[in-house]
């Protein structure tokens, strides 16, 4: 199987905070690979702007040592590198200042897709803004480009929302989720309205429950001041996961086209019901072999969760009586993410031993090792009768595709060229943003400031979590 490489238009990418660590982990190296690619043309342009003052040589001396890096070795030929930072250029400029904006705007092309990713704290979106309409940088085709997070509450994100539509019309912001960006994500609709194998069974008649994981190993430190004020439910559930269960329940849009898909996720995240608070299990890692969650983020007393977990109804037809679960978690035992659907067990069954079976199961990697897993019953091969057993069907992007699918690109990749395309089908609209915080702000507040359950470092998170499960019948699926 061969991907067909599209090369974009030609664009002047301005990556305001290039110097920044998003920048050189993510961006610069992600925008290389899809130069190497040949998606990005010799008639592309990067230019990173920063507050600090420095030269172009110097930033392209700085990228060239984050994509040594960041980029595996033998992606790194030296004419591709050398083409690569021939298309970067650099300015300094003030975000709340009027220093650099006319040398920015000198510097825009005419004729070339304009578009500006704002890799800096989110106070700075709106002088940002501000000042790329008031000097003249952006014009009426522009993009930007607006990392998360969007706003800290349903208040203060449609104070955000408010300020970028001073500037820019909503089809000229894109708010971008790399969650979203990530193969398996985007196969999870291919496989639900390309195919009439798994739409009819899509359901509350067919499916017993879903459960939803973003499982972390790592803690919270270099970033712990800021997860201190977020927690799990603001960094991971109001966000990252409520797009999975979007893309889970979504009913099928009219037409694969960014408002039409948008408009169903729209429906899904309004017809959310209240969370009970029986139904979250809130958790905090203790100390180690490393340091405790407190200790990493310089909180003694902190209240703030690094372990969600809760099971989420939503009241529509398709829906109605089938719970969602969702959990995620910093220090567990393994990472992973991924989505798995649990289907009911047939209505009667004819075998006479039924000890062995177990329910079909959609198993949805996102990562590591992304791919699709279905589990279904055949019979255990050999002589002694009817004995039934559970294989999967497995499908790893990396086997199944070869090296190709071991080399798909990025999530911040896509998701870039997206932007230059105009396709905003993976980015969240403004009413989706607000909608979000809508539901997520009472689970917030009614636990805001009671302290999160202790658990170990290398586990599944608090004990209260599996009997959250347990107390309907079910259990977690295995962290491996």
């Amino acid at each position: 199987m061969v991907s067909r490489v599209i090369p974009v238009e030609a664009f002047d990418l301005v990556v305001f905070g290039a110097t920044g660590d998003l920048a050189c982990r993510k961006i610069l190296p992600g925008l290389y690979r899809r130069y190497l690619g040949g998606q990005v043309t010799e008639h592309c342009r990067i230019i990173g702007a920063a507050r600090g003052p420095m030269t172009r040589a110097d930033w392209q001396a700085m990228i060239e040592k984050a994509l040594s890096q960041h980029v595996a070795k033998d992606k790194l030929k030296a004419e591709k590198v050398a083409g690569f930072l021939e298309r970067l250029e650099f300015v300094t400029v003030d975000a709340r200042g009027d220093h650099g904006w006319s040398d920015l705007a000198a510097m825009m092309r005419e004729g070339v897709v304009r578009a500006f990713y704002f890799s800096v704290a989110p106070d700075l979106f709106g002088p940002l803004a501000e000042r790329l309409r008031a000097h003249d940088v952006a014009d009426a085709g522009s993009r930007i480009v607006v990392e998360k997070p969007f706003g800290h509450d349903l208040e203060t994100a449609r104070e955000l929302n408010a300020t970028l539509a001073q500037h820019f019309d909503e089809t000229q912001i894109y708010r971008i989720d790399h969650y979203l960006g990530k193969e398996t994500v985007q196969n999870l609709m291919a496989v639900r309205f390309a195919n009439i194998l798994f739409e009819p069974l899509w359901n509350a008649q067919y499916v017993d429950h879903v459960q939803i994981t973003v499982a972390e190993t790592v803690g919270v430190a270099g970033r712990g001041a800021y997860y201190d004020r977020a927690g799990a439910m603001r960094d991971m559930i109001q966000n990252h996961m409520m797009q999975l269960l979007c893309l889970i329940a979504m009913e099928p849009p009219y037409h694969f086209d960014p408002d039409a898909v948008r408009d169903e996720k729209l429906k899904v995240i309004r017809a959310l019901d209240p969370v009970r608070p029986e139904d979250v299990v809130r958790g905090q890692y203790e100390a180690g072999e490393g340091l405790s969650y407190s200790d990493e983020a310089g909180n003694p007393d902190s209240r703030t969760e690094s372990f969600m977990a809760l099971k989420v109804h939503i009241s529509n037809w398709r829906w109605k009586g089938t719970p969602f679960y969702l959990r995620t978690g910093k220090r567990l035992k393994a990472r992973a993410s991924e989505i798995a659907v649990f289907f009911k067990q047939p209505p009667h069954t004819i075998f006479d031993d039924a000890s062995g079976w177990q329910e079909n199961l959609l198993v949805i990697r996102l990562q590591p090792d992304e791919g699709m897993n279905l589990k279904v019953m055949i019979k255990e091969p050999g002589p002694g009768g009817m004995r039934l057993v559970r294989v999967p069907l497995d499908m790893s992007f990396a086997e199944a595709l070869g090296a190709e699918g071991a080399d798909m690109p990025d999530a911040y990749e896509r998701l870039i060229m997206d932007v230059i395309r105009g396709n905003q089908t993976l980015f969240m609209r403004g009413d989706e943003v607000e909608a979000a915080w809508s539901w997520a702000d009472p689970v917030i507040a009614a636990h805001e400031g009671r302290r999160p359950l202790a658990y170990a470092e290398g586990t599944s998170g608090p004990l209260a979590s599996d009997r959250l499960m347990a107390r309907d019948g079910r259990v977690w699926r295995e962290l491996h």
